[in-house]
């Protein structure tokens, strides 16, 4: 369920990351990716190119309803491991306390009673900017206990998406189950069906690709949508809804998404046929 704060709050958001973000900065590895500057999708994809097309291996893992599950106490006692200011932690507090409410998340976790999982608070909205990064600060542990407990060299991360690389299945197999066990210090599960290990030349997908040793493809329900949307934009220009210069921007953006791929015969084939026009 993805939420947006009121346009003030949204203000205070902003104002709010771009003092704490530079202090969390210098505590998040290389290879995290998501809502940080100069970093991206587009960067992550070209990572996970490089490791996946390098490796015989990947390790590929989900985290179970992410958003929803982070926990409220757990998150704050993280954030204020860096942040000492108590006004500034009164405003965390606050943003964090108030967030809307979530889908319901009922984990049981080592030395839960039945009545756990309902008394601890959990969940952030994902549209808003401090979730984003409060979603980073929150599995930065995770980065670390990859990198250097672990020793992994071939991670790369995306919010909750991450993968592991390497030429050695049966490390990774071992690897895996202390992966699985680590989140639940969290209080997160790793997703048990998208979480896999398998051997990288079947292809594997991330950030709305999917990565082959020889190719990279755009996957099908990104596709889907894609198309679903220029249908609309189409409908909408017909109509009179839609200025020339929305479409420009909307167009441009997706064909620089779609640049990342291999994918100039799908280019030719979508744009082809697309013809916007007013009776």
């Amino acid at each position: 369920m993805i939420s947006a704060a009121p346009f003030r709050d949204r203000v205070v958001h902003h104002a709010l990351c771009n003092v704490i973000q530079p202090i969390f900065e210098k505590t998040f590895i290389f290879d995290s990716y998501a809502n940080r500057k100069d970093f991206g999708t587009h960067k992550a994809l070209r990572k996970f190119i490089g490791f996946a097309r390098s490796s015989k291996y990947i390790l590929q893992c989900d985290i179970e309803k992410y958003f929803p599950s982070i926990d409220h106490e757990i998150l704050k006692k993280l954030i204020s491991r860096k942040i000492k200011c108590s006004k500034t932690l009164w405003l965390i507090d606050k943003i964090i306390d108030n967030s809307n409410e979530q889908i319901t998340i009922n984990h049981y976790f080592d030395g839960d009673d039945l009545f756990t999982p309902f008394e601890r608070k959990r969940g952030l909205p994902i549209g808003n900017l401090t979730s984003q990064f409060f979603a980073n600060v929150y599995l930065n542990h995770l980065d670390h206990f990859v990198k250097e407990r672990l020793g992994i060299r071939k991670y790369v991360r995306y919010v909750d998406d991450f993968a592991l690389f390497g030429d050695d299945k049966e490390f990774l197999q071992i690897v895996r189950k202390k992966i699985e066990a680590f989140p639940g210090t969290l209080r997160l599960r790793i997703h048990k069906v998208k979480s896999q290990l398998f051997e990288t030349r079947i292809g594997a997908n991330f950030v709305g690709f999917r990565v082959f040793p020889k190719f990279v493809r755009v996957r099908n329900d990104n596709l889907r949508r894609a198309r679903w949307r220029l249908r609309k934009m189409v409908e909408n220009y017909q109509a009179g809804e839609l200025k020339v210069e929305k479409i420009k921007r909307c167009l441009q953006s997706w064909i620089a998404h779609l640049e990342h791929g291999d994918t100039f015969r799908l280019r030719e084939k979508v744009f082809t046929n697309l013809v916007f026009a007013r009776t």
